[in-house]
């Protein structure tokens, strides 16, 4: 708990600061709202690298301090920030060159490709920051400093929301401004975490300790791929489901579909963050081999998580149309949103048994089973029936694709995490 409580926090901060360009740019248009949303898509790939770099990095820091190895877990924080840095700048660089054919391939429609562009020209800008300011942010929680790591996003969040009124409406710069407000939060966070690698007993970023070496870079693979499968086919996912749904229902489904994967996020964020908190003990304690402690980790996260997503999901299902119409109060909105709203709220309580054992895998080095966990709910199974389902029900089958997906995802998790849990 004294891990996963700032972890919490830190995640809350950060869906709420996601949705803060979604309700802002809600008072703009409909068309605007769905630029957002499908620029989502990229912004997920983001992070998936960010992730990718810091869990990566992180989990093969927490198992080498529990077994006292201080000089490889230093060597590979600084290569794994380094790692981060050179995807955020090719990234960047690529999607500004190619950034109309990359509009229209996330789902741009004529009527919201310049709002797109618009607004993903200046996210794509801010690449370098985001991934960066992940490695760090992870990195530091694996080393038990998970406070100040909240307290890094935690000032990044606070600009963005800050500006995002100013500049938005204020200043009337519209979806640029709320792009130049996200990227600003993150510049903060990123100066704010990179501070803090230098305070206490941290370990510091150091040129000589940079190894872009066979060994640490399969390490990076080994215990980043889970979260890069995660990540990246949540924006893979996302691409489909906003082609999808303005296939079927136009500007106002995609609006509705990309308010709902913000407020799933959002709730599921905490559940994450508890997860996120329970990490670092796994790995430490799988180093020095004190099996019984992960167990008794695994099963006390995947109890709570579970209650909470059920009280979560109550809440979500009766005040569906509310919280829809917070964003955008366009009926056509609210109708696609509040429907796929429920629907998904029916499964939620199962993204505990998804995640806990996803993260349970990861971080016990066992990089196979945690990748075909992480992969399974926006992948091996939404790809398929994102594909199949609209073409049999229609806006319905848009709008239930993600739920029948966590039903087949925990199916799957479930006896993954216990084949290892029995090992031990």
């Amino acid at each position: 708990m004294k891990l996963s409580v700032p972890t919490i926090v830190s995640m809350l901060v950060t869906g709420i600061y996601n949705t803060a360009d979604t309700f802002f740019v809600g008072t703009i248009s409909t068309q605007a709202t769905a630029a957002v949303g499908i620029v989502f898509s990229v912004m997920a790939v983001i992070q998936a690298f960010g992730f990718f770099c810091g869990h990566g990095s992180g989990n093969y820091i927490a198992r080498k301090l529990g077994a006292g190895d201080n000089k490889a877990a230093g060597e590979m924080a600084t290569t794994g920030f380094v790692i981060s840095i050179i995807l955020g700048i090719t990234v960047a660089v690529l999607g500004n060159v190619f950034i109309e054919p990359l509009a229209r391939f996330i789902g741009a429609t004529p009527t919201t490709m310049k709002d797109t562009t618009d607004y993903m020209r200046i996210i794509l800008i801010g690449a370098p920051l985001m991934m960066g300011q992940f490695v760090i942010n992870n990195q530091l929680r694996f080393q038990g400093s998970a406070v100040y790591a909240m307290a890094g996003l935690m000032c990044g969040a606070l600009i963005n929301m800050v500006l995002d009124p100013l500049l938005i409406l204020g200043l009337g710069l519209g979806v640029s401004g709320a792009a130049i407000a996200t990227v600003s939060g993150q510049l903060m966070s990123f100066i704010v975490l990179l501070l803090g690698t230098r305070k206490g007993e941290n370990i510091r970023f150091a040129l000589q300790n940079i190894r872009l070496e066979p060994g640490f870079i399969l390490e990076i693979i080994n215990g980043g791929s889970p979260s890069l499968f995660r990540q990246g086919l949540a924006s893979v996912s996302t691409l489909l489901l906003n082609h999808a749904a303005g296939r079927i229902g136009g500007d106002a489904a995609i609006a509705g579909m990309s308010i709902v994967t913000r407020i799933m996020m959002l709730t599921v964020s905490a559940l994450i963050g508890f997860g996120q908190g329970y990490q670092p003990v796994c790995s430490f304690n799988y180093g020095a081999r004190l099996y019984k402690r992960v167990k008794e980790g695994y099963f006390f996260c995947l109890k709570y998580g579970v209650a909470f997503l059920v009280i979560a999901a109550t809440a979500c299902f009766i005040f569906a149309p509310h919280v829809i119409g917070i964003f955008r109060d366009d009926p056509e909105v609210i109708a696609v949103g509040a429907d796929a709203l429920r629907y998904q709220a029916v499964c939620l309580p199962l993204m505990g048994g998804i995640i806990m054992s996803n993260m349970m895998l990861q971080s016990i080095g066992k990089g196979i089973k945690a990748s075909i966990t992480s992969s399974a709910r926006n992948g091996i199974f939404f790809i398929p029936l994102i594909l199949i389902l609209p073409n049999l029900f229609g806006l319905r089958g848009v709008e239930i694709t993600q739920p029948v997906s966590d039903v087949l995802s925990v199916a799957l998790a479930l006896p993954l995490a216990f084949s290892e849990l029995k090992k031990m």
